[in-house]
């Protein structure tokens, strides 16, 4: 007599749903209570991608002609499936509104915008009004540096914090943003004493980058990132391996494909993609742990036109993000030869233009579907699936600084 549904353990159920893509795996939970506690343990680490998010470039002519173009484009939505169709976003933006504005920051299913261009770097939620703080002598010398997506309240509402960075003296400063179905209050953190900013705050990337549990900005030509931890709002520097040196772009953060462990990527010798773990051991480097190591000279030899000289293949080719995706890529931008793609464990790499010519912008934004889904998810859990832009204002505390609304 053959086995039916009811017969199976929990543990050959269990084995047989993990198998399964994410879109049947939602639908197999929809069959009973008892194949939806199998599915929830079945449900994969990492979200399911469903596209990129970039403002597209035109194609850069190669060194020494000037890079061209310098047009802001509109936002675009790439789907993973060609076939999908574009998100379902929750504010539908004319051509014209959209050409004003540029993605800061895409997590939790928000997409986050700013202003384009962004005057003095305060064009942002907009900012907190300048009476956000008593005795603000810091308010003409802030240096805005960019905002970040921080949490999630709940899939179903428009409700989530977002945290804004900025660098008041030479202290880091975070302003949450508290945003509940559309109203918006804020509030200023103190300044973090003892992280010092000993450089120009230029030099800070707008754009964060959430891995293993943190938030990051990179800094140009530095050896250290700052590091924000979205549970006690507290910064700090962290250093990279003390091998890749003091170089422009020369290093991303990111996390590993397999498992969600903190990585750092770094193209060395403009020849070996080098991936190095956060781990303790007596042979790391500053807390680091190199990985894995990966010839890129045939690789990079692929590429149309570009230099085989070295010196001038570095000045024309870097690494430019680790993809959020868990893809197991990285992407590769070049100075008028293309951007690309390289998948770390296939050695693949794939020029990303449209049909239209254009190349993919940097960076690209993975846009994931909300997880996990909120049937299968603690009440507590943090979602999101659609697309923000909201206006904000100060809600004052008795200190005088901005606050939650109740």
């Amino acid at each position: 007599m053959g086995t039916t549904v009811v017969d199976l353990t929990e543990e050959t159920l269990h084995a047989i749903l993990r198998r399964l893509a994410p879109a049947d795996l939602l639908r197999a939970a929809l069959a009973c209570h008892r194949w939806r506690r199998a599915a929830s343990r079945a449900l994969p680490r990492a979200p399911p991608l469903l596209g990129y998010f970039f403002h597209p470039l035109t194609p850069a002519r190669p060194p020494p002609s000037p890079t061209g173009d310098k047009t802001h484009h509109p936002a675009v939505f790439v789907p993973l499936d060609a076939a999908s169709p574009a998100p379902l976003l929750s504010l539908k933006l004319t051509p014209t509104a959209a050409r004003g504005l540029s993605i800061q920051d895409v997590h939790l299913g928000l997409v986050l915008l700013l202003h384009h261009p962004r005057p003095n770097r305060r064009m942002l939620l907009p900012p907190p009004p300048r009476g956000a703080l008593p005795d603000d002598r810091w308010c003409g010398g802030r240096s805005v540096i960019g905002v970040a997506v921080l949490s999630r309240a709940h899939r179903s509402r428009l409700s989530f914090d977002a945290v804004c960075l900025t660098v008041d003296g030479n202290l880091p400063r975070a302003w949450v943003a508290t945003v509940r179905d559309g109203d918006c209050a804020w509030r200023a953190l103190p300044r973090a004493e003892g992280v010092i900013v000993d450089f120009d705050p230029w030099w800070f990337e707008a754009r964060c980058v959430h891995a293993a549990g943190n938030i990051y900005w990179h800094i140009c030509n530095s050896s250290r990132l700052l590091q924000l931890d979205p549970r006690t709002l507290e910064f700090s520097f962290m250093p990279v391996p003390a091998v890749l040196g003091d170089h422009h772009k020369k290093y991303r953060i990111g996390e590993m494909p397999e498992d969600g462990r903190l990585c750092m990527a770094s193209i060395v010798d403009d020849e070996n993609l080098q991936i190095w773990v956060r781990g303790k051991a007596r042979w790391s480097d500053r807390g680091w742990l190199m990985e894995r190591e990966t010839c890129m000279t045939k690789v990079l030899d692929t590429v149309p036109g570009l230099p085989k000289d070295p010196m001038r293949r570095m000045i024309c080719t870097w690494l430019s993000d680790v993809d959020y995706a868990h893809t197991g890529k990285v992407f590769i931008r070049t100075w008028g030869y293309g951007r690309y793609s390289f998948h770390m464990e296939t050695g693949k790499l794939e020029r990303l233009v449209m049909e239209d010519g254009k190349e993919y912008g940097d960076p690209m934004y993975a846009y994931t579907l909300a997880w996990p889904p909120e049937f299968l998810a603690p009440q507590d859990e943090l979602f999101g699936d659609s697309l923000s832009l909201t206006g904000g204002r100060v809600a004052p505390d008795a200190g005088g600084a901005g606050a939650p609304k109740p």
